[in-house]
């Protein structure tokens, strides 16, 4: 069975893992479902998710910020060497007024459309209705990205990531 891995813990799994992306700050708690949907479907695939089980603290500083970030970014790697980035664009569940919703979403999915397109890093993509700017990701991930189904529910996503990590 694969390891779920979250951070601030950098370990290297062998085997593929899937790298859950998408929102998390201002999103509902929609990794716990993805793992649950991934893992029923396949239970050998690692799955690296970024959100932590529990809480973080409100004095999240300079420190827990960097080990987050690098984490993030060690997984994302991995899994786009050998695995899947499953980007879930979840709508806004609790709006927070000092930050952009998904504002780090969309920028990984920009960097790692790029990737794709480049070196066929494997991407599994899914925007779930409400979700703010939808209507411009499906076009553009549509004019440049033929082989992405960008799908409409989450369990369809999380389909897409396991059928792409077998391929």
């Amino acid at each position: 069975m694969g390891h779920v891995l979250y951070p601030p813990n950098i370990v290297e799994i062998p085997g593929g893992t899937i790298f859950l992306a998408g929102p998390i700050q201002g999103a509902a708690r929609w990794q716990t479902e993805a793992i649950t949907i991934i893992h029923e479907l396949d239970d050998t695939p690692n799955i690296a998710c970024p959100r932590r089980p529990a809480p973080i603290r409100k004095e999240f500083g300079q420190v827990e910020y960097n080990a987050q970030v690098d984490w993030e970014t060690h997984c994302l790697r991995q899994a786009g060497r050998s695995g899947v980035i499953m980007f879930w664009l979840a709508r806004e569940f609790e709006h927070i007024c000092a930050r952009a919703y998904a504002q780090t979403s969309r920028f990984e999915l920009g960097e790692w459309k790029i990737r794709h397109e480049r070196d066929g890093v494997k991407l599994a993509v899914g925007i779930e209705s409400g979700f703010t700017n939808e209507r411009y990701i499906r076009r553009r991930i549509g004019q440049d990205c033929l082989d992405i189904v960008v799908c409409a529910s989450l369990r369809a996503t999380c389909e897409q990531a396991v059928k792409l990590f077998h391929v």
